[in-house]
């Protein structure tokens, strides 16, 4: 009930009247307050409770809402014309093709002068198959001397193991580059190849290696042994069920594995020799040479050797 503009005309009955409507109104508005009030208490009281999380409710992990790091703004990257693949700068072939007819008119074009308008390329693979030599040695009976001959076998394809030296290195590089085992490996050169290939086949080759790698790693050893600072470390590594160490010196950019069962001073004696370094830096106390301080330049123990007794 709205009030009259003028309450100055109305008769003191048609006032009791407003009064009394007021009164109602404002008795339902006190009670609409107090119910409001107490819905708010409610809602405070559930704001001061810390927030669900999948590790104090039911509530699964996927919904968990994770916090708000520090946000630095990214650089703007570069401005470089198109985002496509580069060609390839050596293609193995190139295609030219020319126009035959005018894709709207139908008309002949093959005299017309026609330039590039559009070059990309168009990577692949080729199918992976061994590429298998069967060497056929022929011989006969000397009709001058009635003995027996063969062919020698063409260079590079002696008799003895089956597999070139491409192989060997493609097995030599998936074993200790990538640490494929060999069960793994077999079947790699079983699915990408279609060679059948056994896990002593694999191990024969590693074997059949080991002496270009002892060239190469004594050629390491003698450049380490040349200079005068030498570095070393070692560190744990299981050899079967027992615990061995594997020692690296190092200097510059060569650097000699070793891996022994002790952890003491032998080994480096063992791989120094009758040589000695200037400056050889360790972390090996127990290795040090008795009588010379070790100096620590933050980084390791710097010791000015002339014996390890």
């Amino acid at each position: 009930m709205a009030p009259p503009a003028d309450l100055t005309r109305l008769s003191p009955s048609e006032k009791d009247t407003l009064i009394t409507a007021l009164l109602a109104r404002v008795e339902v508005l006190v009670a609409r307050v107090d119910a409001l009030e107490a819905e708010n208490a409610v809602l405070q009281e559930k704001l001061a409770l810390p927030p669900k999380t999948p590790e104090n409710s039911s509530k699964p992990s996927s919904l968990s809402v994770k916090g708000n790091g520090e946000s630095k703004a990214k650089q703007k990257g570069k401005v470089h014309a198109g985002a496509h693949r580069p060609l390839h700068p050596n293609p193995t072939r190139r295609r030219d093709v020319l126009a035959n007819h005018c894709p709207h008119c139908q008309a002949d074009v093959t005299d017309v002068a026609q330039v590039a308008m559009q070059a990309y390329d168009r990577i692949e693979i080729p199918e992976i198959v061994p590429d298998v030599t069967r060497v056929t040695l022929h011989g006969g009976v000397c009709p001058c001397c009635r003995a027996r001959f063969k062919a020698p076998a063409p260079p590079g394809l002696e008799p003895g193991s089956p597999f070139g030296p491409n192989l060997r290195a493609f097995v030599l590089y998936l074993r200790f580059a990538q640490a494929i085992p060999f069960e793994r490996l077999a079947r790699l050169l079983s699915d990408l190849f279609g060679l059948a290939i056994s896990e002593g086949a694999l191990a024969n080759i590693l074997h059949d290696s080991a002496p270009a790698f002892e060239t190469q790693a004594g050629a390491i050893k003698h450049r380490l042994l040349s200079g005068t600072v030498l570095q070393s470390d070692e560190t744990s590594a299981r050899v079967g069920k027992r615990t061995f160490w594997t020692w690296v010196f190092h200097h510059a950019d060569s650097a000699y594995f070793v891996t022994a069962a002790s952890r003491g001073k032998k080994v480096v004696e063992a791989f120094w020799g009758a040589r000695r370094p200037d400056v050889w830096v360790s972390d090996r106390l127990a290795a040090l040479p008795t009588g010379l301080p070790p100096r620590w330049d933050g980084r390791g123990w710097t010791i000015r050797s002339a014996s390890l007794t």
